[in-house]
């Protein structure tokens, strides 16, 4: 038991009320990842610099329609990945709890898929180079991750793995022992520390080369992701896997390696062809 521990900051679910109508803060993470997301998506297909001479890219005015395209396959892939992945038994009973996305309950690993299939219809009807679209994409997305992970927080949901470091947290639903807040891990590394590097690779120029950003963001966050394991406390039932493993170091795997081979693939690329 550590001798000082940082208490909980309970916070209402429920930012505010319109009337009949609570906005939580699950929601207003969403709102505000796509947001923000739309802006940066925005000042980067803006940029010449960032680009190859002729390289085709959306228009500002194209990001909209793909900002619509990757909001729709994250919230139906995340709830659909949460429901087939951890607890089809549950929702196969109770299939009306499907649609109750605030009560929590969105899978990353199904969310990028369902944005990967946003994308690639995207590319398809605008004739661009998928790899593309994924870059861009790629570049925003620890702002979504980074909200989500606070939203997770505030819940409190996802919470640490028992600890005797000097920040550990009393969660109320987790019980009495002091915890890792790894939702506040996964914040700073797949929000902070993801943005701050794929930002950076993109003013270098990565987004020149067609699917290094991409790369560079599956080797990212499915090593932060894997990290961060370490410090979660699993659900038994739902992800708790044998040796020490869990459903989100498995999932997380082959991003890692899919990220790498993209890596090798456009380093071998001088530029994006005309």
């Amino acid at each position: 038991m550590p001798f000082f521990v940082l208490p909980f900051p309970v916070v209402d679910p429920v930012a505010v009320n319109l009337g009949p109508l609570p906005i939580r803060w699950y929601a207003l993470a969403y709102i505000g990842g796509f947001i923000f997301g739309w802006i940066g998506l925005r000042l980067l297909v803006g940029k010449d610099a960032l680009w190859a001479p002729g390289q085709p890219r959306p228009t500002r005015e194209g990001v909209d329609d793909l900002l619509v395209n990757a909001a729709l396959g994250v919230i139906i892939g995340g709830r659909l990945g949460h429901v087939l992945i951890y607890d089809p038994g549950f929702y196969l009973a109770h299939p009306l709890e499907i649609l109750q996305t605030w009560k929590g309950g969105m899978a990353f690993h199904g969310g990028l898929i369902g944005a990967i299939v946003g994308m690639w219809l995207f590319a398809r009807n605008h004739a661009v180079s998928f790899l593309t679209i994924t870059d861009i994409c790629a570049t925003v997305a620890p702002i979504g991750l980074f909200f989500g992970r606070l939203a997770n927080f505030i819940k409190p949901e996802m919470w640490g793995r028992p600890a005797d470091v000097p920040w550990a947290m009393v969660f109320p639903p987790a019980g009495d022992a002091p915890r890792h807040p790894s939702q506040l891990y996964e914040a700073g590394l797949e929000g902070v520390a993801l943005l701050a590097l794929l930002a950076f690779a993109a003013k270098s120029g990565a987004l020149k080369r067609p699917g290094l950003v991409t790369g560079l963001f599956g080797v990212g966050y499915g090593a932060a992701r894997i990290f961060c394991e370490f410090f979660r406390e699993p659900d038994p039932v739902q992800e708790a896997l044998p040796g020490g493993l869990t459903m989100g170091m498995v999932l997380s795997l082959p991003l890692v390696l899919t990220g790498a081979a993209l890596l090798l693939l456009s380093l071998r690329r001088r530029s994006a062809p005309a």
